[in-house]
């Protein structure tokens, strides 16, 4: 092998190098950007109607994926509280009880895949009584499709 041949050799694996560690920090966490939802609900096993949604999210609300995707508890008389929670830079799932008048179980589980793509399912049942009242199944799929306006 001559040294330019070394030379090249070096390069490439160092061009590999960059490749793959550009590949392994673009699957941690999403682009800031025009965001297209599509959710799909299953509502007691029947399907719903699907909704599309745009959004814009900045480069805090990426920054802090946990934030941005987990519940906000707004109930009036229950108390919730998380009984789940874990959070990676590809990864979020959590669950969330509330207990009161009525009693919810909400649980979500996402997978950051790429920079620009997400997908999600979310489950919500509510109790009355200890009787389940309804059972919701949300698929979701997030798209990034461009910058925001």
């Amino acid at each position: 092998m001559t040294a330019a041949d070394l030379h090249c050799a070096r390069g490439c694996v160092l061009v590999a190098a960059l490749v793959l560690g550009a590949a392994q920090t673009a699957a941690d966490g999403l682009r800031a950007g025009q965001w297209r939802t599509v959710n799909s609900p299953e509502i007691d096993g029947v399907a719903g109607p699907v909704q599309q949604t745009t959004r814009c999210l900045t480069p805090e609300a990426v920054a802090d994926l946990d934030k941005t995707f987990s519940p906000i508890s707004r109930t009036t008389n229950s108390t919730c509280e998380r009984v789940e929670h874990e959070s990676t830079p590809q990864r979020l799932k959590w669950r969330l009880q509330c207990t009161g008048q009525i009693d919810m179980d909400v649980a979500g589980e996402f997978t950051f895949d790429s920079p620009e793509h997400y997908t999600a399912i979310v489950t919500a049942r509510s109790f009355m009584l200890g009787r389940l009242k309804q059972s919701v199944r949300t698929s979701i799929e997030g798209q990034r499709v461009g910058d925001c306006p």
